[in-house]
């Protein structure tokens, strides 16, 4: 049996001051956390698991109850809390700075025939570069730029015409000063929309289905998003059996994450996502949600694509894609007050209006106690 321990915010204040200072500013972000779960949990070597024990604790308490846990998790679980607090620098993408301390918005561009949402809405030149256009001047602080749908059933794209989707699409980007993302999990594909300027790599997989493309990050130096999917082959939405799903994706996500410390990419590179819909239930997705302030313990930023998604229309008497705005922006302000740095969306001036709302609200917040004694 291998143990585990986890370390949960469960409370969360408007301010520090609503607590007398007794809260932390979670991962750097505008959200307060006073109250954490610390669980202690063993593993077997079949992947089940068992929650042993758990723990409450408040910032001044913290040291008490870590020096409860066995010796073997210990040194992890302070880890853990250190990076709960940890705030990240900005992202240097090309000319671009993307500042971590406020919730960004990521567009969407598909040049897919087949996407889940809008396959064949943006896949010429023009459509994209008016799209791309559309959504920097509402907010968007990125581009993420796909030629391969990913959704449930979808066929491989081969990696030359994968490339001949994206490159355009990344240079028309790149030349209107837009930071850029390529969303492809090809090492060729990868180098290509760096040539092209890309700054930024999202790999749904990963970095698990082309060994070379470790190495090819590494080597560029450039952040790299590692998403968590079940299946290790083409269909990357089979193999979703979980003991608990919050907990296994917070594992698989760690050792994605030393997997490419270990090939050579810098801490500072490396961003999450818990991979929202990708081989997982209704129930399982919304227990990922609902836990997204845990996976600030992994010490990275975050981001969220829950964007349209099915389980949206599952939650809203199976809304058609085109009609799921109202879920994707509540899913995307759930994520805003869990800290998530970076919210990818097809709908950005929707979006981007309600993060603005959001930190407003929060900005508001920090005043709200001015008037306590002392």
């Amino acid at each position: 049996m291998i143990q585990h321990a986890y370390i949960r915010p469960i409370g969360f204040v408007s301010g520090p001051q609503a607590e007398h200072g007794n809260a932390i500013r979670l991962a750097g972000s505008m959200v307060y956390a006073s109250r954490f779960a610390v669980i202690l949990r063993r593993v077997d070597k079949q992947g089940g698991g068992e929650v042993v024990d758990r723990w409450l604790a408040a910032p001044d308490t913290m040291a008490e109850v870590l020096g409860q846990l066995p010796d073997d998790v210990a040194g992890d679980a302070e880890a853990q809390w250190a990076n709960l607090t940890l705030a990240h620098p900005a992202l240097e993408l090309g000319a671009r700075t993307i500042r971590l301390d406020q919730p960004q918005v990521m567009g969407i561009l598909n040049m897919t025939p087949d996407s889940f949402s809008d396959g064949g809405a943006h896949d010429s030149p023009e459509a994209a570069r008016e799209h791309a256009a559309a959504m920097v001047e509402a907010g968007a602080s990125i581009i993420d730029v796909g030629g391969e749908s990913t959704r449930p059933g979808a066929k491989p794209v081969w990696e030359g015409d994968e490339i001949a989707r994206v490159v355009p699409a990344i240079e028309a980007c790149a030349a209107m000063g837009a930071a850029v993302s390529v969303d492809t999990r090809k090492a060729a594909v990868i180098e290509a929309a760096l040539d092209a300027g890309a700054t930024l790599v999202n790999d749904v997989s990963g970095l698990t289905h082309d060994p070379r493309a470790a190495e090819v990050v590494a080597r560029a130096g450039v952040p790299v998003v590692l998403m968590h999917a079940p299946g290790s082959g083409e269909d990357l939405h089979e193999g979703g059996d979980y003991a608990n799903v919050v907990f296994d994706v917070f594992d698989a996500l760690r050792g994605r994450r030393d997997a490419a410390l270990e090939a050579g990419i810098e801490a500072r590179n490396i961003l999450l996502d818990p991979g929202i819909g990708f081989g997982k239930s209704l129930a399982e997705n919304l227990a990922l949600i609902n836990a997204l302030p845990l996976f600030h313990a992994l010490g990275h930023p975050l981001l969220l694509g829950a964007s349209r998604k099915r389980m949206i229309g599952a939650l809203s008497h199976e809304a058609e894609t085109n009609a799921r705005l109202g879920g994707s922006v509540t899913l995307a302000v759930k994520g805003m007050d869990a800290g998530v740095q970076l919210h990818r969306v097809h709908d950005v001036p929707e979006t981007v209006q309600a993060r603005n709302v959001w930190r407003g609200l929060r900005d508001a917040a920090l005043t709200d106690f001015a008037d306590l004694p002392g």
